[in-house]
């Protein structure tokens, strides 16, 4: 776990073990799945391109992926990213227990996804979708015309000099990722990431993510049209959708509320964030603008959503100088604070 407010770092540790077979402690500089954490990278890759006039977010999504069904010519880029496209969720569908052992390339899931009927007609409603942003990596081959983790790494990843971060493979070194079995946590066998390439197969070290949020955040990735564009700050074109009680709008590849509302006591200190899971892991990651405090957990215990998201909301009500949570709230119960919509974030010079 890493917090830090402005250049300052308040806090960078690591706990437990990175191999329960050895013994060997997890460290800071270990690289962990970042699951759905990686779709910020898609959404920001869709919009660099953007920023040089290559494509707009406004765009039919059938001007870049063909063969496009006829169903899907309504669908925009923006609605792929902000889950309201209705194209189904890969881990929605009765067959993602086949689906997830295979190795695919984008075609091939774009292929399957224009053979699913969608759940609803696109801008009607909002369904969080792994196959949207697998799409979007697609969009980001035809647009750049180069592969879609070249891409990135020419276009984000290398130029921020992430040294730790890219696309898992069983040839990339990572912490053991765990998961409850019949038999108690035991290492979780690793599936192959290309089903989720665009939408969640990066991996990367907290020090990496650190260095990502503030360049995100800080005005050094996007023009501030397209910060703006990503972190909902049109209320009008961004869903508002409950999560556990609490309302958030569906940026892209961000979420923008108030989790600190599901710990006790409460904080409604709106943030932009993200969480995660795949195979073994769980990530978390979280701003505050105003305070320009970033956070970053990635873990290696895929059965530890909950403890996940309270060690998240301690640190990040610790950092603003927030009362300490001390207990959190069940996922079916009301907030005990008043719920506000989550702000509109203000874009940073550019």
């Amino acid at each position: 776990m890493i917090v830090a407010r402005g250049d300052a770092v308040l806090f960078r540790a690591a706990f437990g073990p990175a191999d329960r077979g050895t013994g060997a402690p997890l460290t800071p500089e270990h690289r962990f799945r970042l699951a759905s954490l990686s779709k910020q990278f898609t959404a920001a890759a869709v919009l660099r391109l953007q920023d040089r006039g290559l494509l707009s977010v406004d765009d039919p999504l059938c001007r870049w992926v063909q063969p496009c069904p006829e169903a899907w010519r309504p669908i925009t880029l923006h609605h792929l990213l902000t889950h309201q496209s209705g194209v189904p969720d890969l881990m929605s569908r009765r067959d993602w227990p086949k689906l997830r052992w295979r190795e695919w390339t984008l075609a091939e899931l774009a292929a399957d996804s224009a053979a699913q009927p969608l759940d609803f007609p696109p801008g009607t409603d909002v369904r969080y979708s792994n196959a949207a942003y697998n799409l979007l990596g697609s969009v980001v081959e035809r647009a750049s015309g180069r592969p879609f983790a070249q891409q990135v790494r020419a276009d984000l990843i290398d130029p921020l000099g992430l040294k730790n971060t890219g696309w898992d493979d069983d040839r990339v070194a990572l912490a053991t990722g765990y998961a409850e079995t019949a038999e108690g946590l035991g290492p979780r066998r690793r599936s192959g990431a290309s089903v989720v390439f665009a939408s969640g197969a990066l991996y990367s070290t907290v020090d990496d993510m650190l260095a990502w949020s503030r360049a995100l955040h800080g005005g050094r990735v996007l023009s501030a049209r397209s910060y703006a564009q990503m972190t909902a700050a049109d209320p009008a074109r961004h869903p508002l959708r409950a999560r556990w009680g609490t309302p958030q709008r569906f940026g892209y590849g961000l979420f923008a509320g108030a989790p600190g509302l599901r710990v006790l006591p409460p904080f409604a200190d709106g943030q932009l964030f993200h969480s995660g899971s795949w195979s073994g892991f769980r990530a978390h990651m979280a701003h505050k603008p105003e305070a320009d405090v970033h956070l970053i957990v990635l873990s290696n215990n895929y059965d530890g959503e909950t403890p996940l998201g309270f060690v998240s909301s301690r640190a990040m009500a610790e950092a603003l100088g927030r009362p300490v949570p001390t207990g959190r709230l069940s996922p079916d119960r009301p907030p005990l604070a008043p719920v506000p919509v989550p702000p509109a974030s203000a874009a940073p010079a550019s």
